[in-house]
């Protein structure tokens, strides 16, 4: 029998976090998020080698960092290089949950012109997430349109 490239319950690109206390982030994502836990491998010096989370149907992988190895946690760097975005049924239940757990709002829940409603956050551990619910199917076409619409709205300097 053939083994799948890609293992049971994890996609072709799958998050891979660093974080400064992995212990308490998967406690954060599960508050947040209603991550569950899914492994956890201790390291040496009380630091986590590597954990799995499950946030709906999407598996993130996480681990502490290790300077010494070059592995650096936002916090370290100054700030995060990438985001995650999470699709939810309710995106402003959601959001509030997520800052009740810790997390700082970056910017408001609303309704945004490619038919999404989101917001964005900030963890406890300097990872960016938006957090979203698909309200509208849009085609591309009608995305730009909507997209030039509110570029012209805005001032030169605001673009």
């Amino acid at each position: 029998m053939a083994v799948n490239p890609i293992p049971e319950g994890y996609s072709s690109v799958t998050p891979y976090l660093i974080v400064s206390d992995t212990a308490s982030a998967i406690t954060f994502y599960e508050k947040a998020f209603d991550a569950t836990e899914v492994m956890r491998i201790d390291g040496p010096h009380n630091k986590i080698w590597h954990a799995e989370i499950q946030i709906g149907n999407a598996r993130v992988m996480l681990a502490d960092e290790f300077i010494e190895m070059g592995i650096h946690c936002p916090k370290t760097l100054g700030g995060a290089g990438a985001s995650m975005l999470i699709y939810v049924d309710d995106v402003d239940a959601m959001f509030v949950q997520a800052i009740a757990a810790g997390a700082a709002k970056l910017r408001a829940v609303q309704d945004q012109f490619y038919g999404d409603r989101s917001g964005m956050l900030r963890d406890p551990f300097g990872h960016i997430w938006s957090i979203a619910t698909h309200k509208e199917d849009l085609s591309d076409e009608e995305i730009r349109s909507r997209s030039q619409a509110l570029l012209n709205k805005c001032k030169p300097n605001q673009a």
